[in-house]
């Protein structure tokens, strides 16, 4: 527990000006699944799925059986976004791989007088290969390569980026501690002449299963490498989840984000900005995922998630 502490402390302190918020490669900052969405990002230390894998990479780690996990989002206007990924168990560890998809649709093209010729479109798409292990009893390690590819119209830019996490559950089986920095790294080429930086994020999370009532609670710190005007600042961008089990297939969720509360609204007019919610149904062959998230007055993203466990559906 000593080393798990100074290594985030560590990591705090080096990180107090590491990064300025804006990047063209802010889609890496999408939720990965359904279940992370209706949790409002509080996902550092959820163990046993694979989709966690975009928000810590060491915990594909605890995913004991081959499996695959699909995510599609309904964005604002026509924008959609996706994200697959699948993990598969070594004799020395756990390798992963995954896919995150954006389009932001068909946009016309015009000259400058107005006359349209046509139309283009916009992508972004990242591809990643993981892997994890144990580091000691209880306490895993794990890392994401990524080539990272923005387009728009004709221009485009590349990047390469590394996730690293650090994972480490208690004894007493119900509790989780997590630390995770994603997308470090530089880009390989530019759309201008002006280098952007990457989205650096770094995470650091708790988990806890109560004793006596079935209920997941999640706590996490998010934006922990953005630039800010002093270092306490930085603990302002937290997210509360909670997971309530009712029998072993149905699976109610709620979360808050307060990162999105303070940048998405008005103080007048807040509502439910920040606040997110989800269903989860769990079967002996698929898991269904579905998640509500609020990002201001006129924002409600719709996800949908499937899991499946490769190994049962193919007996």
């Amino acid at each position: 527990m000593r080393l798990i502490l100074t290594i985030i402390l560590t990591t705090l302190i080096i990180s107090t000006h590491l990064y300025n918020a804006y990047s063209p490669y802010n889609f890496l900052r999408l939720e990965s699944s359904a279940r992370s969405a209706g949790l409002a990002g509080s996902f550092v230390t959820v163990i046993d799925d694979p989709s966690a894998v975009f928000t810590n990479p060491a915990t594909i780690y605890t995913v004991n059986t081959q499996s695959f996990n699909a995510t599609f989002l309904k964005h604002i206007l026509d924008i959609n976004s996706g994200q697959v990924n699948y993990v598969h168990q070594l004799n020395n560890g756990v390798v992963g791989a995954s896919i995150s998809y954006l389009n932001y649709g068909s946009f016309k093209r015009t000259d400058r007088f107005a006359n349209q010729l046509g139309s283009f479109t916009a992508n972004d798409l990242s591809v990643g290969i993981s892997y994890a292990n144990e580091l000691d009893s209880n306490f895993f390690y794990g890392a994401t390569l990524k080539f990272i590819y923005i387009g728009l119209e004709e221009a485009n830019s590349t990047a390469l980026a590394l996730d690293v996490g650090l994972l480490y559950l208690l004894p007493d089986n119900r509790t989780n501690i997590g630390l995770s920095m994603l997308h470090v790294g530089l880009p390989l080429s530019n759309i201008g002449s002006v280098n952007e930086d990457l989205p650096l994020d770094l995470k650091a999370g708790i988990s806890h299963r109560l004793r006596g009532l079935p209920l997941l609670l999640n706590f996490a710190f998010h934006h922990l490498a953005d630039q800010k005007d002093n270092f306490f600042e930085k603990f302002e961008s937290f997210t509360l989840g909670g997971e309530f089990y009712f029998g072993n297939y149905l699976m109610l969720r709620l979360g808050y984000n307060n990162h999105i509360r303070k940048l998405t609204s008005i103080e007048s007019n807040k509502k439910f900005s920040g606040f997110a919610g989800g269903v989860g149904i769990k079967t002996n062959d698929i898991n269904i995922d579905y998640a509500l998230a609020f990002y201001g007055s006129g924002a409600a993203l719709h996800r949908f998630s499937l899991g499946f466990e490769l190994n049962k559906l193919f007996e």
